[in-house]
């Protein structure tokens, strides 16, 4: 069931080495109605400046089965981007979305097995299993590179920002606005900046 959240995000901004001309770091805390850090919140920051190239995390674009649970439970994928689904465990898996941004169905596959998807449309994909009710997990695509989860306190930080007008948005699956996301316009500064943003659900 989802519930209303408050978040306070504490946004401060301050300049990197020189030779990164006119770019910043963004911290973002976020916290709940209950004032405890929320981890596993999604941080984006939107900037009129383009990427040159095509956007890339450092990590593997996975969503393995392992121990009947997703793993990770949410996983940030540049759009365009293929996400495997390799199944760990000694049980049999079939993977499945609804969402808009991507629907698929993964029929019963095996230990050891693997299947891929191409996720070509920005936005969350929530992910459950027909076999086992219990698993979920969340693929967020997304069309920008300055995107990071919330750690366990609640915090996200986000490198190199152009400086200038940005948005901020957060995403969370207990915010009850659609998409789950919320947005707030920001000021990115060089020289330092740092505000506090409450977001309140609907």
């Amino acid at each position: 069931m989802r519930i209303s959240c408050l978040f306070v995000m504490a946004l401060s901004v301050a300049s990197l080495i020189p030779q990164i001309a006119n770019a910043a770091t963004v911290t973002v805390d976020v916290r709940g109605t209950d004032g405890k850090p929320l981890a596993g919140a999604i941080v984006l920051v939107d900037t009129p400046r383009k990427p040159a190239g095509p956007i890339k995390f450092d990590y593997a674009y996975e969503m393995a089965q392992k121990n009947i649970t997703f793993t990770p439970h949410v996983l940030i994928v540049p759009v365009g981007s293929t996400v495997t689904f390799p199944n760990r465990d000694k049980v049999r898996h079939h993977v499945y979305s609804f969402s808009k941004a991507k629907r698929f169905d993964l029929k019963l596959y095996g230990k050891d097995e693997t299947r891929s998807v191409v996720f070509d449309k920005v936005g969350a994909v929530a992910l459950g299993c027909n076999i086992h009710d219990a698993m979920s997990a969340f693929i967020m695509v997304v069309d920008t590179p300055f995107a990071v989860q919330t750690d366990a306190n609640g915090r996200a930080v986000v490198n190199d920002v152009p400086a200038g007008a940005a948005a901020v948005r957060i995403w969370h699956p207990t915010i009850r606005t659609p998409d789950n996301m919320q947005s707030q316009p920001a000021t990115v500064s060089a020289s330092g900046f740092s505000t506090t943003y409450t977001i309140r659900g609907r």
